[in-house]
């Protein structure tokens, strides 16, 4: 289960009104004891929560912001818990430390069923390396700065010492698995005409549950499932034995929303015109 986030209050005097600011993340703190589960408060949401959170959509269409980078980006050598059950390819790997603590924890759920040889090419790149690897490979293989999923810290290029992903156990194990742990296939083969991007058994993008149960469960990518949300305003789902809310608002400028009161919650943008608000009941 991914790490819950924290909650940060900001005091803003709107007329003698104080608001309070919601920051991404999961949280318990700043409920009122009066207050009955299920039940709702308001709270402002900042026009830029769009850029934040880990269901920003990121590609040749939608740039990245410079808040939209994970702020928990470590050197996957330099933390042992963090490299177990899997062989990293460079030491001077990086990735989002909660992204790889859900990664270490999926791996370990392969190897029980007989599935243990990955290995990590990529992680997160930051706009110099992005440019470097640009001029290299040229645009038919990657995107320009701020275009790729790896500039945010969510996404790896995952592979295996037996064979191509295509065709290894592991690859085999992830596209069945991998959304119990929170990540998505992110450019599927029969997808490429939604994603703008060649088939790429090897790249998977954390997204969290309930997200990657529903795009398991509807065959969507991330364009789709974020698509599928605007037009169903709110849903309810269930993943791992857990139920969710999500729902999604349109976000112009700064706005007042509903959030859930005694209940975890998430709050991310999708990097192009809302939030989505995800509630675990």
């Amino acid at each position: 289960m991914k790490k819950w986030g924290f909650f940060v209050v900001v005091v803003l005097m709107l007329g003698g009104i104080a608001i309070k600011y919601v920051s991404k993340g999961f949280t318990e703190e700043g409920e009122s004891k009066d207050s009955q589960p299920g039940s709702n408060a308001f709270q402002m949401v900042a026009a830029s929560q769009i850029y934040q959170g880990e269901l920003l959509l990121v590609n040749k269409d939608n740039p990245l912001h410079e808040t939209s980078i994970k702020s928990d980006i470590v050197k996957l050598s330099e933390h042992s818990e963090l490299t177990q059950g899997y062989v990293l390819m460079d030491t001077k790997l990086r990735l989002s430390r909660s992204v790889a603590q859900a990664f270490v924890k999926m791996v370990q759920a392969a190897e029980q069923d007989g599935v243990s040889r990955f290995l990590i090419s990529s992680g997160y790149r930051d706009f110099a390396e992005q440019e470097a690897l640009y001029r290299e490979k040229g645009s038919q293989v990657a995107l320009p700065p701020g275009r790729s999923e790896h500039n945010l810290g969510l996404s790896l290029d995952v592979g295996s010492s037996q064979a191509e992903m295509k065709r290894a156990p592991e690859g085999k194990w992830l596209k069945k698995n991998a959304w119990k742990y929170g990540f998505v296939l992110r450019y599927p083969e029969d997808k490429t005409a939604i994603t703008g991007i060649q088939y790429e058994p090897w790249h998977f993008r954390y997204v969290g549950l309930p997200h990657s149960a529903i795009m398991q469960e509807k065959d969507m990518v991330l364009e789709q499932y974020l698509d599928y949300l605007r037009e169903k305003k709110s849903l309810t789902a269930e993943a791992e034995g857990r139920t969710y809310e999500v729902t999604y608002y349109p976000v112009t400028d700064n706005v007042m929303i509903r959030i859930p009161v005694n209940q975890r919650y998430e709050i991310s943008g999708n990097n192009v015109d809302g939030v989505i608000v995800t509630s675990e009941k």
